[in-house]
């Protein structure tokens, strides 16, 4: 069997990406709000052998009327909930920044990476349109600039917090009755356009020092691919040609070493919509059946089996670090990726560690002034 040659992750949309996923007799979605759904699924993930779990969520409600799923839990609750049943998968779950404070997010990300033993990351997303702002009435609806200049602060903010803490502030003096040491926490003094921080967290430095960031990008010139230059670690792009694929690769690792980053320390994943079923007759049947009772575009999705997902994973290799899989139907691909032969990274206990991506030194370790 050939091994998928490069990082995998999945994410897993409730049901599945399609909207019709939770009609299908196999779609448990009457356990969908239910922690021994996510529990069981994401423990399958990792048995299979998948890298990287993704949790989509947003603050609007899904479109579509009552034919689709609606309705989420919080992706970083939903994290939490799994990292207890799982060892090895790392967990990325959105938070978007429009709406919250830096200063709750990083503690959450912070928190779920003390849960996972060092597996967390952040997906970061932004909430735009006039729906989310009115849900939460603090403010108006933003443009993507605006949206996305916001979300570059609040990264910058939350990683600031991260390394708030040195890594040896607790010392835990019985004989003193010091439990910190002050000189090793610090203020972070963040002035911006959005936020005035100062810090510092009140959540000690966590595992991996600062969890992983994800970001999608967007074409060259996207408000969102400036940000994933400047802050991301993986950079998720949609599906494409292997050349184009490549070329996208070259050009925002070109972008990230003039942004004075180690390109070699950010990896670039390309998005895949999946359905896999026994034959390829079989997964084009599920699929038709999917769009007949809600009509969905699914033209650029791998629609067949494992062995031919495989074949194609195999074609991509070299250019890019990695596939994210986007089910369809959730449970048709659990047990089929389970036969992929994709064989993960054993480098280390955290997430990082497996990446190969550097524990970063705490920026105020290295001279920022103590409280």
């Amino acid at each position: 069997m050939v091994s998928v040659p490069f990082l995998l992750g999945v994410e897993a949309a409730g049901t599945g990406a399609h909207p019709a996923s939770w009609r299908r007799p196999d779609s448990r979605a009457e356990e969908l709000f239910t922690g021994g759904y996510w529990a069981d699924a994401v423990a399958a993930l990792e048995a299979a052998g998948v890298d990287l779990l993704f949790l989509p969520d947003s603050f609007a409600l899904q479109q579509g009327g009552p034919g689709v799923t609606r309705g989420r839990l919080d992706a970083v609750a939903v994290a939490a909930r799994v990292a207890a049943g799982t060892h090895r998968i790392g967990l990325l779950p959105q938070a978007a920044v429009t709406h919250t404070e830096p200063f709750h997010l990083s503690k959450s990300i912070q928190a779920l990476d003390y849960a996972s033993l060092g597996r967390a990351g952040w997906e970061v997303t932004v909430s735009p349109g006039a729906e989310q702002a009115a849900a939460f009435g603090r403010k108006p609806e933003q443009d993507d600039p605006a949206l996305w200049h916001e979300a570059d602060e609040a990264i910058d903010v939350s990683v600031r917090l991260w390394d708030s803490w040195e890594d040896d502030a607790e010392i835990r003096d019985i004989r003193t009755g010091r439990f910190i040491d002050r000189e090793k926490l610090h203020y972070i003094d963040f002035a911006g356009d959005n936020f005035s921080v100062k810090g510092p967290s009140i959540t000690p430095r966590s595992p991996q020092g600062q969890p992983v960031v994800a970001v999608r990008a967007g074409a060259a010139g996207d408000p969102a691919t400036a940000v994933a230059v400047r802050r991301a670690d993986l950079i998720r792009v949609a599906a494409a040609e292997p050349e184009a694929l490549a070329a996208q690769r070259d050009r925002l690792r070109a972008a990230v070493a003039a942004a004075g980053r180690d390109a070699e320390q950010v990896f670039v994943l390309a998005e895949l919509d999946i359905h896999l079923a026994a034959t390829v007759e079989r997964a084009e049947a599920e699929v038709a059946e999917l769009n007949g009772w809600f009509p969905t575009q699914t033209s650029a999705a791998h629609i067949g089996t494992t062995d031919t997902l495989r074949a194609t994973l195999v074609a991509l290799a070299g250019a890019v670090d990695g596939i994210v899989l986007r089910p369809l139907a959730l449970a048709a691909a659990l047990p089929a990726l389970g036969r992929l032969g994709h064989t993960p990274p054993d480098s280390g206990s955290t997430l990082r560690d497996r990446l190969g991506l550097e524990r970063p030194a705490s920026r105020y370790a290295l001279g920022g002034a103590p409280l």
